[in-house]
């Protein structure tokens, strides 16, 4: 059976097997599935785990939630497990929305959890979002059980891009956003995945693939957009249909408001971390 990229189909190359995770709790979610194989693309670096993917969807789907539910209930101190920087994404995309580089007239939190990043956006900066989560739903926050495809003017999606099986995982959320609108992003992106079987990235069991600045930026490509705007403080990326001269002159006034270079901005991806 072939292992292709899910970026840009090319043959996928072994990169290395991973004996172990570090954490002591995590042993409880991974017995069954140690050793893990990762897999890395030799044309655009994306980086995979063979073994995740060879999970049936049953499996996966049990792992993934049981795994969520007890990093939201306490695991999150033995099992080492950072959550994104939530206060500092609602606040970018204020920037953005405050200054119509982003239409927020329609917002969907895609894979939303239980819903803490709309819960900041909503309270502190009045703005309203659903919610969509395959796995988990709170009562307190609206959730959509089917979110219209191109019906969205903004869709958020952070700490998901990490967690992808298939090609379908990525296009399911972008075939949300509208042909005008905007794709938000948090996830890790490296200009080359470290050959270390205990990277801290992948010490986590649900992370199941690394994307990487080519990868992202074909992919990008791949799906209509023109330019990208990213935060080092949000850890987040913006990805935007119009080239980057039409906003650069608002983003420079806006790290000018700030007197700090908080957003940065290019034609393409945005490669920050190198």
């Amino acid at each position: 059976m072939t292992n292709s990229c899910l970026i840009c189909n090319s043959e996928m190359k072994f990169y290395f097997e991973k004996a172990k995770y570090l954490a002591p709790s995590a042993e409880k979610f991974t017995q069954n599935l140690m050793p893990v194989q990762y897999y890395q693309c030799p044309e655009c670096g994306f980086f995979s785990s063979k073994t995740h993917q060879e999970l049936s969807l049953k499996e996966w789907e049990k792992f993934n939630t049981d795994f969520h539910h007890y990093n939201e209930n306490g695991g999150r101190e033995t099992l080492g497990f950072n959550q994104p920087p939530y206060a500092e994404q609602a606040l970018m995309i204020e920037l953005l929305a405050c200054n119509n580089i982003i239409d927020d007239s329609r917002i969907l939190d895609y894979a939303a959890g239980y819903g803490t990043l709309s819960h900041l956006i909503q309270k502190y900066f009045n703005r309203n979002t659903f919610c969509y989560d395959k796995y988990v739903q709170n009562p307190d926050f609206t959730y959509i059980d089917e979110p219209e495809d191109k019906g969205w003017s903004l869709v958020i999606n952070s700490a998901m891009f990490e967690h992808v099986l298939t090609r379908n995982d990525l296009d399911n959320v972008n075939r949300l956003v509208s042909d005008a609108g905007s794709l938000f992003i948090h996830t890790v992106v490296v200009e080359k995945v470290p050959e270390d079987p205990n990277w801290f990235y992948i010490d986590v069991p649900v992370h199941t693939c690394v994307h990487t600045n080519k990868s992202m930026s074909i992919l990008m490509e791949q799906w209509g957009y023109r330019s990208s705007v990213y935060s080092p403080k949000s850890k987040s990326w913006v990805f935007l249909r119009q080239p980057y001269k039409e906003v650069k002159p608002v983003i420079e006034r806006i790290n000018q408001e700030l007197q700090t270079t908080w957003l940065f901005g290019k034609d393409g991806f945005l490669d920050y971390w190198k």
